[in-house]
């Protein structure tokens, strides 16, 4: 399995509601594309204070390397990233396998 995971900071002009609607877009990618096992969200919430301003996180476990490389050309994953990008200030993307 693979670890995909998103450390999220959102432009400070971003609506909730917009927040809120890319949280749904990542929630409704397994039930999309094949192969993405789990999908989790999640705001920071750490009393460190060590998040650098990322708001958000998000983890995505995949099957395998197949399925990693079946989502990031896949159109459902382009579509994602079409309204999410964006709504961006900075990402960092780290991946892992299990």
């Amino acid at each position: 399995m693979i670890r995909h995971i998103l450390l999220i900071k959102f432009k400070a002009e971003v609506s909730d509601a917009n927040i809120q609607q890319a949280r749904q877009n990542f929630l409704d990618i397994p039930n999309k594309i094949e192969g993405v096992l789990e999908v989790e969200w999640g705001r920071n919430d750490s009393p460190e204070a060590l998040n650098k301003n990322y708001q958000y996180s998000v983890i995505m476990t995949f099957a395998d390397e197949a399925a990693r490389q079946h989502y990031l050309p896949h159109p459902e994953h382009e579509r994602l990233k079409h309204h999410f990008v964006p709504l961006l200030e900075d990402i960092i993307v780290f991946d892992f396998t299990l």
